[in-house]
């Protein structure tokens, strides 16, 4: 039975490229991690639970195609600000959904990331 995520792996290419993004672009505190000569395995807990994992053990490369991680962030507009500021381009406009706001960018690797803000 399952009973919840364990993780979500996203594949990178860059080792200290992707580390930049998810330690200092996003903020987020290393966790478990470590390697086998250059293959890499690099987790992110994350506060509210979930934990981000990347690895380039597998040699796949990363792709706008397939899966989508979503972010809950507390502020939207900050966040974004604070990407842009970054050099991190956001795809398109906002989103309004009934709910939520949503806006999409990538991380340093190019996995799609999703940046999503519950209303009220």
């Amino acid at each position: 039975m399952i009973k919840k995520v364990a993780f979500t792996m996203l594949h990178m290419t860059d080792v200290p490229r992707a580390r930049k993004f998810y330690e200092e672009t996003l903020g987020l505190q290393v966790g478990s991690h470590g390697s086998h000569g250059d293959n890499w395995w690099i987790e992110y807990d994350l506060p509210q639970g979930g934990c981000i994992g990347l690895s380039n053990f597998s040699k796949e490369t990363p792709s706008g195609k397939g899966s989508t991680l979503a972010l809950e962030v507390e502020d939207l507009d900050a966040i974004i600000a604070h990407l842009s500021a970054n050099g991190v381009a956001i795809k398109g406009d906002i989103v309004h959904g009934p709910h939520c706001r949503m806006a999409m960018c990538q991380d340093s690797e190019g996995n799609p990331l999703l940046l999503h803000q519950l209303n009220g």
